[in-house]
């Protein structure tokens, strides 16, 4: 699978993306160690990123969790991430967890992403609601969400522990599939 726009694509993550992916996560650590810390752990190195990368094809193909990368088309670089995870097969119901690079940010691409997704999400992964989780103070996560039709619920108490032990309460917005 393959969404392409402007000069951008997004498409699950696959073998040959292990490499990149630890460029993009180690160019990028300390965006990504405050709430991107497992993934940046688990892609410090080539070797670790190849390991993951297998680990995440694995849950892509049993339907467990879905990682997609945003690439620039140029030169195929890794300019972001989108999971689709916390996957609740009872009641159809998602979480969305993304990032982008440093230079890449304020470009409105993971909104356009995000809004490129959301179809797949509900056609191909059979999910009625999609979810975002943010902290408060991540202004632009929260515009990305309202951008996309999501809807704030309530604050999640105690929703997130980081890697420094420091416990969160979070943002939830979600987005129902429309009925026909």
């Amino acid at each position: 699978m393959q969404i392409d726009f402007e000069n951008y694509s997004i498409s699950h993550i696959q073998e040959k993306d292990a490499w990149r992916l630890c460029d993009f996560m180690v160019s990028n650590s300390e965006r990504f160690k405050a709430f991107f810390s497992q993934t940046l752990q688990q892609t410090l190195t080539p070797t670790l990123a190849e390991l993951f990368v297998a680990k995440k094809i694995k849950q892509y193909m049993a339907q467990e969790e879905f990682l997609f990368t945003i690439k620039e088309n140029t030169n195929r670089t890794i300019i972001g991430l989108i999971y689709v995870k916390e996957l609740h097969k009872v009641t159809y119901q998602g979480e969305l967890a993304y990032c982008i690079g440093y230079q890449y940010e304020g470009k409105g691409i993971i909104t356009r992403s995000i809004k490129k997704l959301i179809p797949w999400c509900f056609d191909e992964a059979g999910l009625r609601t999609l979810q975002i989780i943010v902290h408060h103070s991540n202004l632009a996560s929260k515009k990305i969400a309202e951008n996309n039709g999501f809807i704030w619920k309530q604050t999640l108490p105690k929703e997130y522990t980081r890697s420094n032990g420091e416990v969160l309460d979070m943002e939830l917005y979600e987005l129902e599939k429309p009925k026909n």
